[in-house]
């Protein structure tokens, strides 16, 4: 039975409510301290106020918006900007015009689910990636829709006509990947996260070396960026710094990908297609080096996150300092990461102190 759009955004507000509560909860105890009942206590109709312990509050998704929209200046605007405050302030407008069985239009779905999507990637909540299955969902559902206008515009203008001959059929060109001919794929493996590969997850096709060097096209534009961080680190030149600007979907995060496998200490003649590459930077095997991957909608500055060794990182410094030196780094820039303020000039210190530390194995 096919699902309105409706009930796409109901399901998302639903996503919604369970990944706000926890996070709207902590950050009001951490503000108010034994007085977050009666701080939040306004923002509820009275039918929805019973208990001192916040166990019975109906925290459904109108109030924990209501809490943030009235709360914003002096709890949650801490450790959110601006543009969330905007997400926040619309979705109430949006689960009021749900509550209320206003119609959505495919895009007023789309976006209502992409700034749920937005707002929960902004507290780092585990219900993104459900709500983005559901914006993959409706995106399908609206080119749907644009093809079938597009065949109706198209039937009501005859148009006759014969293919050039000698043409050969697409199918015989261009063949696709037998798990997406069978229709067996899976879409979240095609598509490429850089954190994940961090961490060691995903399809080999992303997160090992040989393989994807041998499933990626070195194009002009990628060849030139490898070259270039090759000369870079092999101390022959290079630019230090690199803005990568393509439009949605144009390769950033592969381009990010290839730097962090061509550094992988794989040797450059069991990485496929980098011939060209290496002959470009007169560089013939990568160096040594020590890697880091920040990604920010995956470090969230609510939470500690807590490292194999034991070590509590708090920041984006601290979780620089860490991938770079380990524990023994990451005691360089502890007391500004506990305190949440850049280490200034420890980083440097850090930075100069990493040249002395042993390989990395890792």
């Amino acid at each position: 039975m096919a699902i309105t759009n409706s009930e796409r955004v109901g399901k998302s507000l639903d996503l919604l409510r369970d990944g706000l509560r926890p996070y709207v909860e902590r950050e009001l105890k951490a503000t108010y301290k034994d007085r977050w009942m009666e701080a939040a206590g306004p923002s509820f109709p009275d039918w929805q106020r019973a208990g001192r312990d916040g166990k019975g509050l109906n925290w459904d998704t109108q109030a924990l918006l209501q809490v943030m929209c009235e709360l914003w200046q002096d709890c949650f605007r801490k450790l959110l900007g601006p543009s969330d405050r905007n997400v926040a302030f619309e979705l109430r407008d949006v689960r009021n015009k749900w509550a209320h069985h206003k119609a959505f239009s495919t895009d007023d779905a789309y976006r209502a689910i992409d700034s749920v999507s937005r707002l929960l990637t902004a507290i780092a909540a585990e219900q993104v990636e459900a709500v983005d299955q559901m914006k993959a969902e409706i995106l399908r559902v609206k080119f749907d829709e644009q093809l079938r206008t597009q065949k109706r515009k198209e039937s009501s203008i005859a148009v006759e006509g014969k293919p050039a001959a000698g043409l050969r059929p697409w199918r015989e060109i261009v063949t696709p990947h037998p798990d997406v001919a069978s229709g067996r794929y899976q879409q979240a493996e095609f598509a490429a996260d850089l954190w994940q590969v961090y961490l060691g997850e995903g399809s080999d096709e992303y997160k090992d070396p040989v393989e994807f060097f041998r499933r990626t096209s070195i194009t002009e534009g990628l060849q030139k960026l490898l070259a270039n961080a090759l000369q870079r680190l092999a101390g022959n030149g290079g630019d230090p710094v690199v803005e990568l600007q393509t439009n949605f979907g144009g390769g950033k995060t592969h381009s990010m990908l290839a730097l962090w496998h061509l550094f992988a200490g794989v040797a450059a003649g069991q990485l496929p297609s980098l011939e060209t590459v290496t002959k470009m930077a007169g560089v013939s095997q990568p160096p040594k080096v020590r890697r880091a991957v920040l990604v920010g909608n995956r470090l969230s500055p609510a939470d500690i996150h807590k490292k194999p060794d034991g070590t509590l990182v708090r920041t984006l410094w601290g979780e620089l300092a860490w991938q770079l030196g380990g524990k023994e780094g990451y005691e360089m820039v502890r007391s500004a990461d506990e305190k949440a303020v850049s280490p200034g000039d420890s980083l440097r210190l850090l930075l100069n102190k990493i040249l002395a530390l042993p390989d990395p194995d890792r």
